[in-house]
């Protein structure tokens, strides 16, 4: 079994479409209101959805993590589209796995997304 696909409703999905667009670069397609991000053959999804309104009310709920070869360079470039920052870049297990780094952003809904390096086990 794989993740096909995780959706977030939104009150206005073309402002998180437009934000997705600068931090994973342009939709695989669009049409009416829906938008759909290829991740690596999964997909985010961004639509209206009739009982979303305004921001995520609990954004650390669920956590979208994208892998990141650069977590410090994907930091900095979303940081300066204006996003708000939960989280700069840590390690989260720095003696195990020296070369991993997580950062969390929260995007114009609130919800939160991360990048992090891929995780060695």
């Amino acid at each position: 079994m794989k993740l096909g696909s995780v959706m977030i409703g939104s009150e206005d999905p073309g402002t998180l479409a437009n934000f997705y667009t600068k931090v994973l670069g342009k939709p695989a397609w669009d049409a009416d209101k829906w938008y759909g991000f290829d991740c690596g053959g999964s997909y985010l999804m961004l639509g209206p959805h009739s009982e979303v309104k305004g921001h995520s009310k609990e954004p650390q709920r669920i956590i979208l993590n994208f892998v990141s070869d650069n977590v410090q360079s994907d930091f900095k470039r979303v940081k300066e589209l204006g996003a708000v920052i939960i989280a700069e870049p840590y390690q989260p297990d720095k003696d195990s796995n020296p070369d991993t780094w997580i950062t969390t952003i929260a995007d114009p809904d609130g919800n939160y997304f991360q990048f992090s390096t891929p995780w060695k086990s």
